[in-house]
């Protein structure tokens, strides 16, 4: 069984708060449903790359991350080719652009594969 997941518009005001205090630039680019929406996470890490982190859950039920742009950081392109797919899978879905070279996005706390 899983475990409870927080409301997606309680998540992402925690999600801007946590990265204010740390002086990290973050926006919501797009607005998904507010109980029930999946976060995506566009991570610009300088040079026209970036990182994508999407919502998954392990193989144990709980809520974590998934670097859903492979090991390396990929180019604006494919960026956001893979998030307009997610947008047309997922129209609850929302993004969140995070400007972070050294890609530190301090609300990802619970990898499950980078």
């Amino acid at each position: 069984m899983s475990e409870p997941k927080l409301k997606a518009k309680l998540f992402v005001h925690a999600a801007i708060r946590r990265c204010s205090a740390q002086a990290i630039p973050v926006v919501v680019a797009r607005r998904g449903d507010e109980d029930a929406g999946t976060i995506l996470v566009r991570v610009y890490r300088g040079g026209g790359l970036y990182d994508i982190w999407s919502q998954a859950r392990d193989a144990k039920g709980a809520l974590g991350w998934l670097k859903a742009s492979g090991a390396e950081p990929v180019p604006e392109d494919r960026a956001e080719s893979y998030v307009a797919r997610a947008r047309d899978v997922d129209w609850d879905l929302w993004v969140l652009d995070v400007d972070s070279l050294d890609g530190t996005v301090p609300f990802i706390d619970h990898v499950i594969a980078a």
